[in-house]
């Protein structure tokens, strides 16, 4: 049985949180600007994210994983980037109607995806969902690395500026139609060369994607323990993420 303290650790501390801003990036990504009276012990590394507690007409929150895209310790501004695909989310529905002073629930930050600091290279892939925590990433890489970073997009107004220190090698990848599975992302990573060095992936986006990706760098020889890999959504599913890894590579 896990103590409190793990289980807190697992879901994250909770806190109480207001809305200071609100806007859109893009067309189809919108920012949502958060802050508190004191964040002094909200330490986030590099695209954690935070779980909203967004309230729903049954009284039963509706819990939604979203990235800290940024955190300004000195302002006390937490960034949280939405993709607007759709009114049907409560995600969706909570950043398009978010008004300053508006208040959520929210535990965090959370999760296990983190910076490899012994890899001379980095290969990133995903679509918009994920795009929030690849760029939170890149810009935190030091100048001694190289990354490759592969963002598929529904329309040329996606693309976000991208700053690092690293040597950046940033493609977009405009897929036909809407948004699905498909093998866009998949031909991109098979044709991808891997560099000589000391490597890691992070594999992001659908599901399906995801698990072919990192079946594929497996056996291309990238070893296991050199992937992250997790599904930020797949057909059917609301809410919640895939954990994409060798006990569920043959699903």
């Amino acid at each position: 049985m896990l103590s409190d303290a793990e289980l807190e650790r697992r879901r994250g501390k909770p806190w109480t949180l207001r809305v200071a801003s609100a806007r859109d990036v893009t067309p189809n990504m919108r920012r949502i600007q958060l802050t508190a009276s004191d964040l002094s012990e909200f330490r986030p590394r590099a695209a954690q994210e935070i779980v909203l507690q967004l309230p729903q007409a049954d009284g039963e929150p509706a819990r939604r994983h979203y990235t800290i895209r940024a955190f300004d310790p000195a302002a006390q501004l937490i960034d949280v980037d939405v993709v607007l695909h759709g009114d049907a989310s409560p995600g969706v529905r909570w950043a398009r109607e978010a008004k300053i002073g508006d208040v959520v629930e929210i535990r965090g930050p959370r999760g296990r995806m983190a910076v490899a600091t012994d890899a001379s290279w980095h290969l990133f892939t995903g679509d918009e969902t994920a795009l929030p925590a690849i760029y939170a990433l890149v810009e935190s890489l030091p100048a001694s690395t190289e990354a490759f970073v592969f963002i598929e997009i529904g329309a040329e107004s996606d693309k976000q500026p991208l700053e690092t220190a690293a040597t950046l090698h940033l493609t977009y990848l405009k897929r036909p139609g809407h948004p699905g599975p498909g093998r866009l992302m998949i031909d991109t990573v098979e044709k991808f060369t891997l560099p000589a060095g000391n490597g890691f992936a992070y594999i992001l986006g659908e599901t399906s994607n995801v698990r072919a990706q990192r079946q594929f760098l497996i056996e291309r020889g990238l070893p296991r323990d050199r992937i992250y890999s997790e599904g930020y959504w797949r057909p059917g599913r609301i809410g919640g993420h895939d954990h994409v890894d060798d006990r569920s590579d043959a699903r």
